[in-house]
């Protein structure tokens, strides 16, 4: 429901979003199994449906829809709705990164961002593989409960 309510203007729409997002992972899960990571799948179920909307017509301003049709955006183009949401993960990300003390935010920066491995940062650190990896489970930990707080208390 805050993911729902975070990306969508229409605040009256929410409660029935919500319950489409509802019916397409039930759909889903009878047709596929239920995924063994479901928070993942039921943000993507309720990203996609936004899209859907966006992509319907039902919520873009005549402006936007005009500058997408002279645009010509290909299907696999972000749309004005994608392109909101993904900045405001960014935003949170960033806020979550923010959070994390100096070296946690160094280590998953190198491993996340630089892809360098365990031994790469070690050296470069100063510091032992068996320490990178406390600060990468802490770095992660933090940005996770950063990151999807909200969600969690909303459902």
């Amino acid at each position: 429901m805050q993911f729902l309510r975070n990306n969508w203007r229409n605040e009256s729409e929410v409660e029935d979003l919500c319950q489409d997002v509802y019916l397409r992972a039930y759909k889903a899960a009878t047709e596929q199994g239920i995924p063994e990571r479901t928070k993942p799948f039921v943000f993507t179920i309720a990203r996609n449906l936004l899209i859907d909307l966006v992509r319907k017509g039902q919520v873009v301003p005549i402006e936007a829809m005009v500058e997408l049709e002279r645009l010509e955006v290909a299907g696999d183009t972000p749309s004005a709705e994608q392109s909101i949401i993904a900045g405001e993960e960014l935003r949170r990300l960033h806020s979550a990164l923010d959070q994390l003390p100096p070296r946690c935010r160094e280590v998953v920066l190198l491993t996340r961002i630089e892809n360098l491995t365990r031994q790469q940062i070690a050296t470069r650190m100063g510091i032992s593989d068996r320490t990178v990896a406390k600060h990468l489970e802490i770095g992660m930990r933090v940005l996770a409960n950063a990151l999807y707080r909200t969600a969690v208390k909303a459902q």
